[in-house]
């Protein structure tokens, strides 16, 4: 099942409609606050535990969490700085039979931040921040309830101290803020509290794990997918690119090169013969921009590439050339994008999107343009075809240099294998995660570009 990413205006509509159908909100401050303590007494077992109230809902949800641990025969220390403001949040307290203390110092193994859920806009300031920097000094297991009580739900902007979390329990449904950098750095470990709620009609969600279709029993190398990797004033970058494609999927991957390539392997067709090789008409894809150059050379490859009117991949260099006049008469629908954050911004300028945060930019450069735009990183966005798509976390180690020739290539492949450019990013992100994790730590652009073989393997 898809599960959908939700600004704070889509939480607040779906509280709103499960209300309107009949739900009190206490019922679902109860679904989300005994939910959430199922996980608390998982990582407490049977130790105290501190739970930190807010004075909104999310102090409610606190409320909640430590009356069940109350019940249950846990020590149970609850530090609210004020009252609850909000009549739910009231009625939790109240059904809270232990002591609330305004402030205290901080006990237990378990420590649970509930200050501030979804829906914050403003600096934590005064005796809230005060607790959440002796939080972030306190040695405990630190839990966070929605979201970092420090964090701006929709923006991921950090607007206060904001502790290492190994542990944040997103209620009802996920927030942008879950995936996206800076705050998504300091959350550890997520996972779902459900609580009822309808969440279908969102097209904003969590790319699911894909499943990689293996070839019918009848296919030839050029109904697998023939795509032509063609390479620019650089030599090593599409060459990277070219590897990777040749282990994710494709039947017959191609590099069009002036280059010499003597460690190229044996397997992977090189050729100079740039009329013959982009006019074939068995082509699926193509691949520009890794290695490319920004010349006016590179400009007029870049402009034959997109008159070829195949699904294309354009990456590195190329998104740097891209304008507007370039895309007459181009189906962009059949493009995709692969920037990185820097790219990003160029694009946005060249095609007149302004906006201020990489999510805004990556869906404003996909309305103005149409164009799939998978804005990677370790926050990596999909968007494409009316929807946006949220990943887990990445490796670390895949900041080196190199490895987005390799993502290209990646999605370059399975862009030639089925033509589906938003499906073509999806897998390739997997892809691409899945052989850093294989290629063990310290790994280089071509120890990842090998790994992609054996990462197939686990989405067959």
């Amino acid at each position: 099942m898809t599960e959908a990413v939700l600004t704070v205006d889509q939480m607040r509509a779906a509280e709103k409609a499960a209300m309107d159908g009949g739900t009190s909100e206490w019922e679902l401050m109860q679904r989300a606050g005994e939910g959430a303590a199922q996980w608390v007494m998982r990582v407490a077992a049977g130790r105290p535990v501190t739970v930190l109230c807010g004075p909104g809902n999310n102090g409610g949800d606190g409320y909640v969490i430590a009356a069940v641990l109350y019940r249950k025969g846990y020590e149970v220390q609850v530090i609210a700085p004020v009252e609850p403001k909000t009549e739910t949040a009231r009625t939790a307290k109240a059904h809270y039979r232990g002591k609330v203390a305004a402030d205290g110092k901080l006990r237990g193994a378990v420590v649970v931040d509930c200050l501030f859920g979804y829906g914050l806009a403003r600096r934590v300031d005064g005796a809230f921040a005060k607790l959440l920097e002796k939080l972030n000094a306190y040695d405990c297991y630190k839990m966070a309830i929605d979201v970092p009580s420090a964090v701006h739900s929709d923006s991921a902007d950090i607007l206060g101290p904001l502790p290492e979390y190994d542990l944040t329990l997103a209620l009802g449904a996920w927030k942008q803020a879950h995936f996206l950098m800076p705050a998504m750095a300091r959350m550890g470990a997520k996972r779902l509290v459900p609580i009822g709620l309808d969440l279908e009609g969102f097209s904003s969600a969590v790319s699911e794990c894909p499943h990689i279709t293996p070839p019918a029993p009848d296919v030839h190398k050029y109904r697998r997918g023939l795509l032509v990797v063609v390479a620019g004033a650089m030599p090593g970058a599409p060459l990277l690119s070219a590897e990777a494609a040749m282990r994710a999927g494709a039947g017959y991957v191609k590099l069009l090169s002036d280059h010499s390539h003597p460690d190229a392997p044996a397997d992977l067709v090189v050729t100079k013969d740039v009329d013959q090789t982009l006019d074939n008409a068995r082509n699926t894809a193509l691949l520009f921009g890794p290695g490319a150059g920004r010349d006016q050379q590179a400009r007029d490859k870049l402009e034959r590439v997109l008159k070829q009117r195949k699904p294309t991949v354009l990456d590195a260099d190329a998104l740097h050339l891209l304008a507007p006049d370039l895309l007459d008469g181009v189906d962009p629908a059949i493009l995709c994008l692969t920037p990185h954050e820097g790219e990003l911004k160029k694009l946005c300028d060249a095609f007149g999107v302004t906006a201020e945060s990489k999510l805004e930019r990556a869906r404003g450069l996909h309305d103005v343009t149409g164009m799939t735009v998978l804005a990677k990183g370790p926050d990596t966005i999909l968007v494409g075809a009316g929807t946006m798509r949220f990943f887990p976390r990445g490796s670390s180690w895949l900041s080196v240099a190199g490895t987005g020739d390799v993502l290209a290539g990646i999605v370059a492949s399975r862009l030639a294998a089925h033509g589906e450019p938003l499906r073509a990013c999806e897998e390739g992100v997997w892809l691409h995660h899945e052989a850093a994790r294989l290629a063990s730590p310290a790994f280089s652009a071509g120890d990842l570009a090998r790994a992609v073989k054996p990462a197939m393997a686990s989405f067959l």
